[in-house]
């Protein structure tokens, strides 16, 4: 038997619906934190909610395991992407409700650095709501590409749109994201 780490997540995934727990247990671990920071994002950062949606995905990825093509072109890791993200538009048309990536700070904290963490807990809070006011398609575009680091292919896929339409939306999502971060970092300064 090879060594997991050097299993494809589809041939994990084929173990895993033969029943075989370690190998689904490796494919949880590979796939299952970058999900869960993208999915975070996309809610807001609700953590619970990005937790739910995740175990969803992967419960749903478990229902599909047996129709999965081993040597198909689909990806685990795009396909499990396009369903989170879907879950968690979902989501948040039902709940039509935010919340701040930092419910806040301990303003007693006299600790060195209190100020630069200040500042960086005010930049991560404009940040989010910035976020937040990009269309839901920008929105999950700019943070599969620019904070999660996927390849625009594979936000294509996961997004069920073109390479093109993935620049285009990438390139007004951080166009409108820059104009409204340089309006906060406006704001702080008066």
């Amino acid at each position: 038997m090879t060594d997991d780490a050097d299993q494809t997540d589809a041939a994990l995934l084929a173990r895993a619906r033969a029943g075989d727990g370690p190998a689904a247990a490796v494919l949880v671990d590979r796939l299952g934190p970058r999900l869960l920071a993208f999915v975070q994002r996309m809610t807001g950062g609700d953590r619970a909610l990005a937790e739910d949606i995740v175990q969803e995905a992967f419960l749903r990825l478990w229902g599909r395991a047996r129709e999965w093509e081993v040597d198909g072109a689909a990806q685990v890791s795009t396909w499990l992407g396009r369903v989170a993200a879907n879950l968690a538009i979902d989501a948040h048309r039902r709940n039509r409700r935010t919340t701040a990536l930092s419910d806040g700070w301990d303003a007693e904290d006299t600790t060195p650095g209190v100020e630069a963490r200040m500042i960086r807990a005010e930049r991560l809070s404009a940040l989010d709501a910035a976020l937040r006011a990009l269309s839901e398609r920008q929105r999950q575009a700019v943070v599969l590409r620019h904070i999660e680091g996927y390849s625009n292919p594979d936000i294509a896929a996961m997004m069920d749109c073109g390479v093109e339409a993935v620049e285009s939306l990438t390139a007004r999502g951080k166009r409108r994201l820059a104009a409204l971060m340089r309006g906060a970092e406006g704001e702080r300064h008066e």
